[in-house]
């Protein structure tokens, strides 16, 4: 039974430190982000100078990234978006296709942020934060 449990606890955490975690990123020579901003700044209330780039609907990096830094679902997003362009109170970040596509756009200009997965980060961005 002890065998048991440990080589579930081992396998537990294997798949857990397995997981890489969103960051949101920026051109190199961009500053850190605080949470905060980085919430205002997904959900259009941030610092208009900002390019904000985000990924299609329905990638599960992008669902990962809006619960942990905006903490709103999939389907909460896509309502609070189609409200602000009913209202005339803004519209969505631009969006692309993948994290290649994300980490050009990004590293284009330095005012713009985005997210990808941490794993792949590489010397065309800089993680700005960890949320």
């Amino acid at each position: 039974m002890r065998t048991l449990l440990s080589v579930l606890a081992l396998s537990i955490s294997t798949i857990i430190s397995a997981q890489a975690a969103v960051v949101v990123i920026g051109n190199p020579a961009a500053g850190d982000l605080s949470a905060s901003d980085a919430k205002k700044a997904f959900l259009g209330k941030g610092d208009s100078s900002v390019a904000v780039y985000e990924l299609e609907e329905g990638n599960a990096t992008r669902s990962e990234f809006h619960q942990a830094v905006t903490g709103k679902s999939d389907a909460q997003l896509k309502a609070f978006w189609s409200k602000q362009v009913f209202t005339g109170k803004g519209n969505p970040p631009a969006t692309v296709p993948n994290a290649a596509a994300m980490k050009s756009a990004v590293a284009s200009s330095p005012n713009a942020i985005g997210y990808i997965d941490e794993a792949d980060v590489d010397a065309t961005v800089k993680v700005i934060l960890k949320p």
